[in-house]
C-alpha cells in the first residue's frame, strides 16, 4: 500500500490483522493505501511494456497462511495479494474496482448491492459468482471458522447478512446505518466455495497449501525457508500480466537480505532507514519512502504467566521509562522517517487525535509507580526478531532503561517465522514484551479487533469494558460529531490503561530495482507494497 495514504482496514494486523513489526512481519490491515487513479483509467506507461521476465521480492518469513480470511502477517498479505483479487480498493476517497463492477447504496443505507463483473474465474478454470462472496462472508462469520475479521462484520452484536440476488449479483443487509461497512468490505478478497465448502476448519485446511486464488499470478512452489513461486495467470481479468512469475525470496537476515539485493538475487525489498545510504549508492534502484499509516509500538502482553502486566501501573511505569524520542533517534535515524505516537489511532485515520494521556521519559516517576504497585525485583521476557536491525537496536534500548528502574529484561532472540508464529498465538504466556506494529487503515472500526476485550486480534490481553462499549457504539453511530466524541474518548481510554507503548508513526521504505517498470501503474501500497503486481514488467 504505497503512495499516500488514505485507504482503509483489513488488519491486522494486521492486520490484518493483524500486526507488522518494525518493518517487519504483521499487519493488521493491508488496504490503507492511495493510488491516483483506478485500475481501468489508468494511462499506458511512458514507454511500452514488454512481456516476460521475472520479479523476485525478498521477505523476513516465511508465510504463516495463504488464506486471505487469516493472513494477519505482513509476508501472508503480500502473497495473497497477488494470489487473491479483491472486491474493490479504496485510494484516495475513491474506489477501484476489481471483481466487482459497483457497489450501490440504498436509500437508507441499510442494503449494499453489490455487481460482479462478468466471466470471472479462479485459478482453476472455475466460475467466480455470487456464490463464492456469499460463502466467504458466512465462513468469515461462523465462529467455528475462527476469522480475525469476524468482529467487523458484526454492528451493535448482529451480523451483516450477504444475499444472492442472481449469479452476479449480492445484497449485502445490514441491521443498522454502519458508515464503516465499506471499509469493512474492502477486506474482503473471495475464496472459492468449490475447493472450502466441505473444510470443517479452513484456516487449518490441506488446501491453503496449495491455494486457488483470482489474482494475477497462481500458485506454483513452496520450499518452507527458501521461497515462494507464483506463475502468471492468463485469464486475470485485469489482462494478462507482464510477468511470467514472482518468487518471493525469504530472507529472515537483514543483513543477508541487503547484500542479495546488490547482487541482484532481490530485486524489491523493504529497507532499515539505516541502510538506504548504501543501497541509494549502489545507483542501482528507485528508492521509495512513503507513509503507510502505520504504528510501531511495544506491546505488553498482560497474559503472560507472570501476571505482572496485568496491573496498569506496572505497564504506565514501564512506559514512563522510556522515551519516544530516543527511540526514533534509536530505531529510525531520525525524525524524518517516523512522527511520535501516542494515540492507537493513527494519523490517517478518521478521528485520530495525539492529544492524549502519554507516559514517557520519567524514571523517578516509573520507580514510584512499580512500588505502589507492590512490585520489586521484576523481571519481564522480551521476544525479539534476530536480523531485524530496529527490533534488536530498540530491544537493546529497551534493556538499558528498564534495568535503570529496576526492572531485569531477558532478550530472548528468534527467526522472524518464529517469532511470528508466537506473536500470533494468543495463548502464548511465556513473554511480556514484543515490539510490533499495525495498518489498519482510515476507520477506527477497524481497531475493534485489536482493543476489545477477547477480539481476535488482541494480542496485548487488553480488557475495558468502557473501551469495549465506545468501540461497538462508533461502528454504528451515524452521526460524524458524535462518532468523533465516541474514538476520541476510546483514544484517551486506551492512553491511560497504556496496553501497549505507542512509539512512532513511521515511514516505510521500499527499494526496486530500475530494471523493472509499470511502478506506478502497479500502485504502491501499505503492507502488500503492490495493489497490481500484474502492471509490472521487466525493461
Amino acid at each position: 500500500m504505497r503512495k499516500g495514504v488514505s485507504g482503509v482496514v483489513i488488519l491486522v494486523l494486521l492486520t490484518l490483522m493483524i500486526s507488522a513489526c518494525s518493518n517487519g512481519n504483521n499487519a493488521a490491515s493491508t488496504n490503507a493505501g492511495a493510488s491516483q487513479t483506478p485500475a481501468e483509467t489508468q494511462q499506458p506507461a511512458a514507454s511500452e511494456p514488454k512481456d516476460g521476465g521475472s520479479l523476485i521480492i525478498g521477505v523476513a518469513s516465511d508465510p504463516v497462511v495463504l488464506n486471505p480470511n487469516y493472513a494477519g502477517d505482513r509476508v501472508s498479505l503480500t502473497i495473497d495479494q497477488a494470489l487473491y483479487a479483491p472486491l474493490f480498493q479504496v485510494n484516495n476517497g475513491e474506489k477501484t474496482f476489481y471483481l466487482a463492477e459497483s457497489l450501490t447504496p440504498s436509500e437508507d443505507n441499510l442494503t449494499y448491492t453489490l455487481k460482479l463483473k462478468d466471466g470471472l474465474t479462479w485459478h482453476d478454470g472455475e466460475k467466480l459468482t455470487a456464490d463464492d462472496i456469499v460463502f466467504t462472508i458466512d465462513s468469515i462469520l461462523d465462529e467455528k471458522q475462527n476469522s480475525f475479521l469476524r468482529a467487523n462484520f458484526l454492528i451493535g452484536d448482529q451480523a451483516i447478512k450477504a444475499v444472492k440476488v442472481d449469479d452476479l449479483t449480492v445484497d449485502f443487509q445490514l441491521p443498522q446505518v454502519s458508515p464503516a461497512f465499506e471499509a469493512t468490505l474492502v477486506q474482503v478478497f473471495p475464496i472459492p466455495k468449490h475447493i472450502f465448502e466441505n473444510e470443517t476448519d479452513i484456516e487449518k485446511s490441506t488446501k491453503n497449501a496449495s491455494p486457488v486464488g483470482s489474482g494475477p499470478f497462481k500458485f506454483k512452489e513452496y520450499k518452507a525457508g527458501e521461497y515462494l513461486t507464483l506463475e502468471r495467470f492468463d485469464n486475470y481479468f485485469g489482462g494478462k500480466p507482464h510477468l511470467d512469475s514472482v518468487t518471493y525470496r525469504i530472507a529472515k537476515d537483514t543483513n543477508a537480505a541487503n547484500l542479495a539485493l546488490q547482487n541482484g538475487e532481490i530485486n524489491v525489498q523493504y529497507l532499515d532507514p539505516k541502510d538506504v545510504a548504501t543501497i541509494q549508492a549502489t545507483n542501482n534502484f528507485e528508492i521509495l519512502p512513503y507513509s503507510e499509516g502505520r504504528l510501531a509500538y511495544l506491546m505488553f502482553n498482560a497474559n503472560s504467566d507472570t501476571g505482572a502486566l496485568a496491573k496498569k501501573e506496572v505497564r504506565q511505569a514501564l512506559s514512563l521509562a522510556l522515551s519516544r524520542d530516543e527511540l526514533i533517534q534509536t530505531a529510525y535515524t531520525s525524525s524524518e522517517y517516523a512522527d511520535p505516537a501516542k494515540s492507537f489511532l493513527t494519523p490517517d485515520a478518521l478521528y485520530f487525535t495525539n492529544e492524549v494521556t502519554s507516559f514517557d521519559n520519567d524514571a523517578a516517576k516509573a520507580k514510584e509507580l512499580l512500588a505502589s504497585a507492590g512490585e520489586s525485583n521484576l523481571k519481564l521476557r522480551y521476544i525479539v526478531q534476530s536480523g531485524n536491525k530496529a527490533q534488536e537496536a530498540i530491544s537493546l534500548y529497551v534493556q538499558q532503561k528498564l534495568k535503570a528502574v529496576g526492572v531485569e529484561v531477558e532478550l530472548q532472540n528468534m527467526d522472524s517465522s518464529a517469532w511470528v508464529q508466537k506473536f500470533i498465538d494468543l495463548k502464548s504466556t511465556d513473554y511480556e514484551l514484543a515490539l510490533t506494529g499495525y495498518i489498519m487503515g482510515y476507520d477506527p472500526d477497524a481497531y475493534r479487533i485489536l482493543f476489545t476485550t477477547d477480539s481476535s486480534s488482541n494480542y496485548s490481553h487488553y480488557s475495558n469494558s468502557e473501551v469495549d462499549k465506545l468501540m461497538n457504539d462508533g461502528a454504528g453511530e451515524a452521526d460524524p460529531a458524535k462518532r468523533a466524541e465516541i474514538y476520541k474518548k476510546a483514544q484517551e481510554l486506551v492512553a491511560e490503561d497504556a496496553p501497549i507503548y505507542p512509539i512512532a508513526y513511521t515511514k516505510t521504505v521500499v527499494a526496486v530495482s530500475k530494471n523493472y517498470g509499470g511502478i506506478d501503474e502497479a500502485v504502491l501500497k501499505p503492507v502488500v507494497i503492490f495493489e497490481d503486481l500484474s502492471k509490472i514488467y521487466q525493461k
